[in-house]
């Protein structure tokens, strides 16, 4: 199924470069532990490393030549029980760039080479020892920058999505077997494969693939930062609120309408979650011809979020209408979560009545003067008529820094919520796997069309043969010889 590769000795620095207290490097090979005892003289034991045990580790020296290099550890791993199925071995030395560099050399000049990016793993998918999705998994991993986004990474490497795939592919494989079969005799018109049961699988098996397919939105959130644009009209504290939620002063802050004239991005860790913030330009009517461009800017990042914060000015009651119709009317409702913010609350009231000393950072209406309670109503009446769910409406004033808790937490709610209405379990991360996905989908539902039209059997099963291609792109596990050593696993039909 997959070309010839090559499988010479290969050495590779496995820890960041630069000085530290160790460094690691990585051998792998089917000689890399008989040629790393042409430099490595034990201490304290004897035999060769190419006679020791799996899962051991060794001390002693790494020489060039007369020349003691450095002391190290080597760890043993034995074929096929290591990373890549091959022999491997680790190398566990001081950091120091200079013992690095000369370990490296002496590797070199004993018979191993450089590994390509990517190689160990890519031997490790080319034995057996995980599938694609899986050996993709460990990037992820490697990439991982919160808790959500290495807890989806350590499933998927774990091969939980690969299980169900593979689970998948083989009930279709069965089914297309028979299928082949019924065209070999077609002129007996044997019908093999009954087609009520045909038809209930690929539902099930469709169904499945779009539950996994729309999980996507989720995953590339969770591991590229879910992009949240905060937006509303000039001068309504928009940059202000980004730096509040940021921690530091990433935006320009002034009272001078239309500062901010691009969108300004950036990722804040919350609660293990990664959120992308976009600061945008403030909607107006303007001449100003780099102001409009900005503008325009903001309605794409609006079409791009999964969250959405509106900044409305507290102070501006009179604006609150214009600017949640045009929401309204810019954004696909949904698909998106609508938090609407009201901001310079401390203009209207002060922040002690708001605020309570001691208290969580909740307002329940009860305890809202009158001149608050007003304006949250007059929010949510507007909200009721424009948009399909109300949207959440918070008190803010990023200035005081108030208020800023409970916007963190509502933004939290967002993925949590997103995963407790996911059909599926595993949640997809990855680019290639979605789009696979949707070619699956798209030829499951070709199939059951062609099914329903009547079409012959041929027809149908080409467009199996398409969605089971499609699955098995993901996981590496392609190829029509799946096909033909089902049938003969099955069937002695003397052909």
């Amino acid at each position: 199924m997959f070309e010839e590769f090559d499988n010479s000795d290969i050495c590779a620095l496995a820890t960041p470069q630069g000085t530290s207290a160790i460094a690691v490097i990585r051998t792998t090979g089917p000689e890399c532990l008989s040629k790393l005892d042409r430099i490595f003289v034990p201490k304290g034991q004897t035999g060769a490393l190419a006679s020791t045990l799996g899962y051991r580790m060794r001390f002693g020296l790494i020489m060039d030549a007369d020349v003691v290099v450095d002391e190290v550890l080597v760890a043993v791993f034995r074929a096929p029980h290591s990373y890549t199925g091959e022999e491997s071995a680790e190398i566990y030395c001081h950091g120091s760039n200079y013992v690095i560099g000369k370990i490296m050399e002496t590797l070199l000049s004993n018979g191993f080479r450089m590994a390509q990016p990517g190689e160990f793993s890519k031997r490790a998918f080319l034995n057996g020892k995980m599938d694609l999705a899986q050996t993709e998994a460990v990037a992820d991993l490697i990439s991982s920058e919160t808790a959500a986004a290495h807890n989806l990474a350590i499933k998927q490497m774990r091969g939980g999505f690969s299980k169900e795939l593979k689970e998948m592919r083989q009930e279709m494989l069965n089914l297309l077997s028979l299928m082949e079969l019924e065209l070999d005799f077609s002129e007996e018109e044997v019908e093999f494969a009954e087609r009520s049961q045909l038809k209930s699988l690929l539902l099930q098996v469709k169904e499945h693939t779009d539950a996994l397919a729309h999980s996507f939105s989720l995953g590339n959130a969770i591991k590229n930062g879910i992009p949240v644009a905060i937006v509303g009209a000039t001068n309504t504290g928009k940059s202000t609120l980004l730096n509040a939620l940021c921690g530091e002063e990433k935006a320009i802050v002034s009272n001078v309408h239309g500062t901010t004239r691009d969108a300004i991005e950036d990722l804040v860790n919350i609660g293990g979650t990664m959120f992308r913030f976009i600061d945008t330009a403030g909607i107006r009517e303007t001449l100003d011809t780099v102001e409009i461009i900005g503008i325009e800017r903001t309605f794409a990042k609006l079409r791009e979020a999964s969250v959405v914060i509106m900044v409305l000015d507290a102070t501006e009651p009179h604006a609150f209408e214009s600017s949640l119709y045009d929401l309204s009317k810019r954004i696909e409702q949904q698909n998106k979560h609508i938090i609407v913010v009201l901001n310079k609350i401390d203009l209207i009231s002060p922040l002690s009545l708001l605020f309570p000393e001691g208290a969580l950072e909740n307002h329940p209406a009860t305890s809202l003067p009158d001149a608050v309670t007003d304006l949250v109503d007059s929010v949510l009446e507007l909200s009721s008529q424009l948009f399909s769910s109300a949207p959440q409406v918070l008190l803010l004033s990023a200035k005081q820094r108030r208020g800023i808790k409970e916007l963190k937490e509502r933004l939290l709610s967002y993925p949590k919520s997103l995963a407790a209405t996911n059909s599926s379990q595993t949640i997809v991360t990855n680019l290639r796997h979605y789009e696979a996905l949707k070619e699956a989908s798209l030829a499951l539902g070709q199939a059951l069309d062609a099914m329903a039209d009547g079409l012959p059997t041929d027809l149908v099963a080409e467009d199996i043969r398409t969605a089971i291609y499609h699955l098995g792109a993901i996981v590496g596990e392609i190829g029509t010889e799946e096909v033909l050593g089902s049938i003969f696993g099955r069937f002695c039909i003397g052909k």
